[in-house]
């Protein structure tokens, strides 16, 4: 339990820090860490503000907007307040500002009920419509024009006072400077960069040895805040409105016919919006683009990073009015964060199959890349180092489509006194033995000295019968640790060995469970292919395309137990640390005997045997396959089964030499990857017509 002292403390190390990177971002242009793990800091922040309203102080980021004027421009005070959105960053948050909107608007009035004065609304009223726009990840900018010729063009600043920039504005193609007729008005928009003019800019800042910009916003914001506007003509910047502040004439009664009305003018709109009638069109929407900004398959040329959604009805805007920072009638609702701020609880050493030491962070469990997580690896000793974590402090974390999440950067500043460091211990109990650990010579990692530790072998066990390997359905990892805590399995072969009344000791077996399971395990028994049997073994350095290679290349098991190293180094893909590990492991004595138990329990077959020889003929050949996402009408290891078959290779990385990339739903980094190369990339639709 977290006692209000350290919440109090907590609380003053997330504002000063919050402060500290707002104001290097708004006003410097300097990202010093990410601005989705920026709002991970702000939404903590509002979190504990909400659990103890009275450690709310003025100053406190939450009650102001973000961003000061720089010295070097004139400043503008501006005529209309300029405010900030408050965000929603999920279902729940988006349905809860909706409840608030429906209670903020209460009862509508007959006509004459306000004040005398009429309105178009009656008591029957079902709710207010919304309208939903693209968040466009730039720079803000407030334009003034009299009798439509612009007059001033101002960074939003601290929302009372801006920047006049507007000899760099005036650059701008999509800013006109007169409008289409003589109307005085004040409107807000974004300034935005291409992702290909940023390319193109970063290019000039490498071959002048400046520091690169790290996002198009930042790009536009240095744009937009140069003395020389020849420098900002050059950058090509471009704009998107999308309020109207103040205006002489009749302003629309809606949002959505607001933003007609700013066509009408003259200015830039982005069309990609909507009226929702419903949260379930909010969500719908906000999905969508989430969607296709994470596959960026309808590629926009600018970035965007969630979506807003506001209240259509201007009436009823009025009618919910503002809070001290933000309007109550529209909300910043962001895609999930590939960046989060999260609290080490803990940090643990996990005993791999193979003996290696892996620390592994436990975490305040937080939502990350849509998905909640509460684990996150540090990979070695050496990394737990370079990062200085320790547990208690506050982390960036990191996941990116189907990547293990990541701890990117320590927020040092915000190091509680109570932060300890983590120590290597000399001895780890998981090991078995006497505990005794060791590093592995050449390399980061440090790896158990007894070779026989429970954590190892229960691992072993589960890989055995997992998917990827023998695949024994009803065998899953809690069945595998009941039979070892019992004593019933202890090494590959004692699978097969099981009878039913074993079974019946396991807690939640009975007779027909019993059954069903040692029915699975005998099918399997019947029917193993040699691939999956050399995968499902454990050996360092081995995985499921090793053991396909060796396949393709050796009969049976008894001849890969008999290649020498020079054979194996000489299969194309097996380098000669794994030739050596495979080496090792067939000539260990244990080892042989366990093979041999085997051979006695399962009839292997080898279906890929001399495969690589006439691969060349068949209509793969040559081509490498990688896999990403989720497909409909197969598994992933079905894919990889026909791709094989037909002569093709899978892997698990995309490079210049991958051939396809097939992308199911949910496709991760792989992707990106692929799309950034030039790799041509398959819909499961064209790959199911290519193996057909």
């Amino acid at each position: 339990m977290v006692s209000k002292k350290e919440e109090r403390e907590r609380y003053e190390k997330l504002k000063n820090s919050i402060q500290h990177y707002r104001r290097q971002y708004h006003v410097y242009d300097r990202e010093e860490i990410s601005p989705a793990a920026l709002d991970s800091l702000k939404e903590e922040l509002m979190r504990i503000e909400q659990a103890h309203p009275e450690l709310v102080t003025e100053d406190s980021p939450t009650q102001r907007v973000a961003g000061q004027p720089l010295p070097q421009f004139k400043k503008v005070r501006h005529k209309v307040a300029q405010w900030s959105f408050n965000d929603a960053f999920s279902e729940k948050d988006i349905r809860e500002f909706d409840a608030r909107v429906r209670r903020g608007l209460g009862k509508i009035p007959t006509k004459g009920e306000m004040n005398g004065s009429p309105t178009p609304f009656v008591r029957d009223f079902s709710g207010p419509s919304y309208v939903c726009e693209l968040k466009i990840d730039g720079l803000k900018v407030v334009l003034e024009y009299e009798k439509g010729i612009l007059k001033t063009a101002a960074t939003r600043g601290d929302g009372a006072v801006g920047e006049d920039v507007t000899h760099n504005v005036r650059t701008i193609e999509s800013v006109p400077l007169r409008l289409s007729r003589p109307v005085d008005i004040i409107v807000e928009g974004e300034i935005w960069m291409s992702e290909k003019q940023l390319a193109a800019l970063n290019e000039v800042q490498k071959r002048e040895n400046r520091p690169l910009y790290a996002n198009p916003r930042n790009a536009a914001a240095g744009s937009i805040r140069q003395l020389d506007p020849k420098i900002a003509a050059s950058r090509k910047l471009d704009t998107f409105i999308y309020d109207v502040a103040a205006t002489s004439e009749p302003l629309p009664k809606t949002q959505a016919e607001e933003l007609a009305y700013l066509q009408g003018l003259g200015f830039k709109v982005n069309r990609h919006f909507i009226i929702a009638q419903s949260v379930e069109d909010i969500l719908k929407y906000w999905n969508d683009w989430k969607a296709k900004n994470k596959s960026k398959k309808d590629a926009l040329g600018y970035w965007i990073d969630g979506i807003v959604v506001k209240v259509n009805e201007h009436e009823l805007q009025e009618r919910l009015g503002y809070t001290g920072k933000a309007p109550r009638f529209a909300i910043a609702f962001k895609f999930p964060a590939e960046q989060v701020t999260t609290v080490v609880e803990n940090i643990v050493l996990q005993v791999g199959r193979t003996g290696v030491l892996t620390p592994v962070a436990h975490l305040k469990p937080v939502s990350v890349a849509g998905s909640t997580v509460s684990r996150a690896t540090l990979h070695n000793e050496d990394e737990i180092k370079r990062l200085d974590v320790r547990i208690g402090d506050t982390v960036i974390l990191q996941k990116a489509g189907d990547v293990i999440p990541d701890i990117v950067q320590v927020l040092k500043e915000i190091r509680p006194k109570s932060a300890k460091p983590f120590t290597w211990p000399a001895r780890v109990a998981e090991c078995g033995g006497d505990g005794s650990i060791e590093r592995i010579p050449g390399a980061a990692a440090w790896r158990c000295v007894y070779k026989n530790s429970f954590a190892q072998e229960r691992r072993k066990l589960r890989h055995f019968a997992s998917k990827g390997a023998l695949n024994i359905e009803g065998l899953g990892p809690s069945t595998v640790d009941s039979l070892m805590e019992k004593g019933l399995v202890q090494h590959f072969d004692d699978f097969f060995t099981l009878k039913e009344g074993d079974l019946l000791t396991l807690e939640g077996f009975a007779e027909v469970s019993a059954k069903k399971l040692i029915a699975s395990i005998q099918k399997t028994a019947t029917q193993v292919e040699l691939s999956r049997l050399i995968t499902g073994l454990s050996i360092p350095q081995v995985g499921e395309e090793t053991a396909i290679l060796l396949a393709q290349k050796f009969k049976t098991i008894d001849d890969v137990a008999g290649a020498n190293i020079e054979s194996l180094e000489a299969i194309k893909g097996i380098g000669d640390v794994v030739a050596r590990a495979l080496y090792d492991w067939f000539h260990l004595k244990e080892n042989k005997n366990l093979l041999a138990r085997l051979k006695k329990r399962l009839t292997i077959e080898n279906p890929l045997a001399g495969r690589a020889s006439f691969a060349g003929n068949l209509p793969f050949s040559g081509q490498t396959f990688v896999l990403t996402g989720t497909m409909e009408t197969m598994s992933r290891d079905e894919a990889k089964e026909k791709i094989r078959k037909l002569g093709g290779d899978v892997s698990g990385s995309v490079s210049k030499k991958t051939s396809y990339v097939v992308a199911g739903k949910e496709a991760g980094s792989k992707l990106d990857k692929a799309e950034e190369l030039g790799v041509q990339v398959l819909t499961e639709e064209k790959f199911l017509k290519m193996v057909s």
